[in-house]
């Protein structure tokens, strides 16, 4: 009777991650993913969707969204401060054993299939760029704001029927998608200080930033484009610069979004290519992905891969299919899986061995997975994409466990 293997352990001359994030950094990381240039190129969708200037209440949805969420992932985080992030909190969650293995692989795959010092120092000068536009534009919708524009509703623009709520979920898929990222340090656990205070306000700081001047930018486009016209204007933002300062400031402001763009996918592809090398190093991926750079220690073949994959991906999706695709797909697996799996966490471990615990506990865990699943509904027809590569994915497990029985590192189901 033989007993299961060990967990494969990086190489004696492997080198290892740094913890060179700090809280600074931290924020930094998670603001300049949140922003990227969804609330640039959505905006218009979100206005379209709700009939109105009523769009904001989908962004205040959204943030409520992500702050009831933000509660699981600082949970999670602050008690598992590893690379990887989601990867090690379904596996823990689940039980390191049959369904744990499946949930983390399937949220690799979900990765592969979406889209440190020094780095810390390149997160906060993009960080600057990021936010210096996002006040700039505000700066600009204050000085010419007309609120007749802003709060100009439409009759039953709060007349709360099926409709009405059938809009808000349709807005929302936009809304929670630009919130996206408030986590992206639970992923770099692994080099952030102090994790488990770090972690849980690095989450509640970047989310708080965000919605004010989410809010506060949203409402200067309302207040100087009129949202009838605003609602078919895929380029919001440089047609609201062109109104104030005119087309060169236009061309400059087209800049700056590609500018923040760029950070956006700095920090995403920093995040989710720690994703791969976790579970490389778990034994539940190719090994090749668990390569640390040997001078500036962080993992270029999982980098460059997903890199590649991103691009790849960029150019086959429209907009607003991408979207609700890339929400389809994470909804189950990753939102709604971690926040059943915090519960069965607390189960096993119980509260008092965690670091950080979310406040009117279940209470947040819950409605978030009523929320996610709510959203789910409201991907529309792509829900079906998000389904089929949940199936894929399980296939591709069996395959993959099937194959690992001859691995030395290979644990039994």
């Amino acid at each position: 009777m033989s007993s299961s293997p060990p967990s494969p352990q990086p190489a004696q001359s492997q080198p290892s991650l740094d913890r060179g994030l700090g809280l600074k950094e931290a924020v930094a990381l998670n603001m300049i993913e949140i922003v990227g240039i969804g609330p640039f190129v959505v905006s218009s969708l979100v206005i379209k969707a709700m009939g109105g200037p009523q769009a904001l209440i989908a962004w205040l949805a959204g943030a409520l969204l992500a702050t009831l969420d933000g509660f699981v992932w600082s949970e999670l985080g602050a008690a598992m401060p590893k690379a990887g992030g989601t990867y090690v909190f379904l596996r823990e969650a689940y039980g390191p054993g049959r369904w744990g293995r499946l949930m983390s692989f399937l949220f690799v795959w979900q990765t592969l299939i979406q889209k440190i010092t020094a780095i810390g120092k390149i997160s906060v000068l993009l960080w600057i760029g990021v936010v210096g536009t996002m006040l700039w534009l505000i700066w600009g919708g204050v000085r010419h704001f007309d609120p007749k524009l802003a709060f100009d509703f439409p009759p039953g623009a709060f007349q709360f029927s099926s409709v009405w709520f059938a809009g808000l979920g349709a807005a929302m898929v936009s809304t929670i998608y630009s919130y996206l990222g408030y986590y992206n340090i639970c992923h770099l656990g692994g080099e952030i200080r102090e994790p488990e205070k770090n972690i849980p306000r690095g989450i509640f700081l970047s989310i708080a930033g965000i919605t004010i001047l989410y809010l506060a930018m949203q409402t200067s486009f309302l207040g100087v484009v009129p949202w009838r016209e605003a609602q078919n204007s895929p380029f919001l933002a440089s047609l609201f610069v062109e109104r104030l300062y005119g087309h060169a400031a236009a061309r400059f402001a087209t800049v700056m979004v590609l500018w923040i763009a760029m950070a956006s996918v700095f920090s995403v592809l920093l995040g989710y290519s720690r994703v791969p090398y976790s579970a490389a190093l778990d034994g539940n991926f190719l090994p090749v992905f668990a390569r640390v750079h040997p001078t500036k220690h962080f993992p270029y073949v999982s980098l460059l891969f997903l890199g590649a994959m991103s691009f790849a991906f960029s150019l086959t999706l429209k907009l607003k299919t991408a979207i609700a695709a890339i929400l389809a797909m994470r909804l189950l697996v990753q939102f709604i899986g971690q926040a059943v799996g915090v519960i069965l966490l607390r189960r096993r471990l119980g509260a008092e061995k965690l670091p950080f615990k979310m406040w009117f506990y279940p209470l947040p865990a819950v409605l978030t997975m009523f929320a996610w699943g709510w959203l789910f509904w409201h991907t529309g027809s792509v829900r079906k994409w998000g389904l089929l590569e949940i199936a894929l994915g399980v296939i591709a497990f069996l395959v993959w466990t099937r194959g690992m029985r001859q691995w030395p590192f290979a644990k039994p189901l």
